[in-house]
């Protein structure tokens, strides 16, 4: 099974900035972040089609977060900006499946898991 490997994450203020990659053991065609706070369910953050580069952004972080990507490496990178409190929370990078008939990455196929890396701002 695909093993997902991820660094970074860590304290900031509000308005900071953070940057956390993810790094798996072979290509993979749909990857992305999720997070998740104590007592709610994991939300997905963002995720990309690494083939095209498609991406998909939850809309609470939309301008703020870039998800990216080097092939090569097989790592993904999350660059969030603007970071807010409600932005705290333990970030885990995922796989998932294509979808071969709608070629995107539903969100619901996504259900292999780094170990996650917390990401808390406060002042």
């Amino acid at each position: 099974q695909v093993q997902l490997v991820e660094s970074g994450g860590g304290s900031v203020q509000p308005g900071g900035s953070l940057n956390l990659s993810c790094t798996a053991s072979g290509f993979l065609r749909c990857m992305g972040w999720f997070r998740q706070t104590p007592g709610k369910e994991r939300e997905a953050v963002t995720t990309i089609y690494t083939a095209r580069g498609q991406t998909y952004y939850t809309d609470s972080v939309k301008g703020r977060f870039t998800i990216s990507q080097d092939k090569a490496k097989n790592t993904v990178y999350l660059q969030m900006n603007d970071l807010q409190p409600e932005d705290t929370a333990m970030y885990y990078c995922a796989a998932g499946r294509l979808d071969h008939v709608t070629m995107t990455c539903p969100l619901a196929s996504f259900n292999v898991w780094g170990q996650g890396t917390q990401v808390t701002v406060a002042s």
